[in-house]
């Protein structure tokens, strides 16, 4: 294997444990503001319908055709109108408290604070590349304990870019002073994380751990986060 001085991390699904942090807060909004009285019948229907609309809001932004206050203020109107309720303050105050919220949950993916632990004692500048907002991604890394591992912090919305789109690579770069041969980015999403960086001409590790089947053209592939420490 070539030697990296630079690795970059994806955030959601990849460090922090997106899905077990938004399934919490969600099952608290659905509790404590009694959704089953306001007629939605559970909360696994509540999650489940939250995940399709959240899902439908990201690719539109991916492809900039909403921006971060759209998908604050509609999200939860638009899942909230899945089961019939029209309820525009009920909406607000469930997207203010999920954007408070979520972001301070702790659970990470399977053995990421020791493998940051073990790479940062070996040398190697860390950093993020990420598709989420500023200040709610700088919450989950603080609120976590995973910002101090960290040198150069990239979000979409101080690049003014996405990934897959080149242009965050690049603006990472600049920022970082690297070099595309001397980076390997790891993340989970094959359409995102590993496309964006091939983009970029920066080796990709694609993280697998459900195994999932696929065509993708990848440089490496792990299922667990800790395998990284036997590859580099």
């Amino acid at each position: 294997m070539k030697t990296y001085k630079h690795i970059l991390f994806d955030l959601d699904h990849t460090l922090w444990d997106f899905h077990t942090n938004s399934l919490q807060t969600l099952e608290e909004l659905y509790q404590e503001f009694e959704l089953l009285q306001n007629g939605v019948p559970s909360s696994q229907q509540f999650i489940r319908e939250y995940k399709k609309v959240n899902r439908h809001y990201w690719e539109l932004h991916r492809n900039g055709k909403v921006d971060k206050h759209i998908i604050r203020n509609h999200r939860f109107h638009d899942l909230l109108s899945r089961f019939g309720i029209y309820n525009n303050e009920l909406a607000l105050t469930l997207s203010d408290n999920y954007i408070s919220r979520c972001p301070t949950k702790t659970n990470l993916m399977p053995h990421a604070k020791s493998t940051l632990a073990y790479l940062h004692d070996h040398g190697y500048r860390l950093h993020i590349i990420t598709n989420g907002f500023h200040e709610t991604q700088m919450t989950k890394l603080t609120s976590s304990g995973l910002i101090d591992y960290f040198d150069v912090i990239t979000t979409s919305e101080d690049s003014g870019s996405t990934k897959p789109d080149r242009a965050i690579f690049t603006h990472f770069l600049s920022r970082a002073n690297a070099s595309s041969d001397s980076c390997i980015m790891i993340g989970d999403n094959p359409e995102v994380d590993i496309k964006g960086a091939r983009n970029a001409f920066i080796d990709q590790v694609f993280l697998n751990p459900e195994g999932i089947e696929h065509n993708k053209m990848v440089t490496y592939e792990i299922n667990c986060l800790s395998e990284i420490k036997e590859m580099l």
